[in-house]
C-alpha cells in the first residue's frame, strides 16, 4: 500500500490517497483535480564560528 498525503489547490484540504487503487487523482471534498504533494518543512543549520 502506498498511501501519500496531498493538499488539493482548490479548497487547501490535506488528502490522502493510496496511489495502487485509485485511478483518477481527484479531491473527495470538492472535486478539484490538481493537487500538490505534501512536502515536509526544510531546516536550515547556520553555522556560527
Amino acid at each position: 500500500m502506498t498511501e501519500e498525503t496531498y493538499i488539493c489547490v482548490g479548497c487547501r484540504k490535506d488528502v490522502r490517497i493510496d496511489i495502487n487503487r485509485i485511478k483518477k487523482i481527484i479531491c473527495p471534498f470538492c472535486g478539484y483535480r490538481i493537487l500538490k504533494k505534501k512536502r515536509a518543512a526544510i531546516t536550515k543549520k547556520v553555522v556560527v564560528e
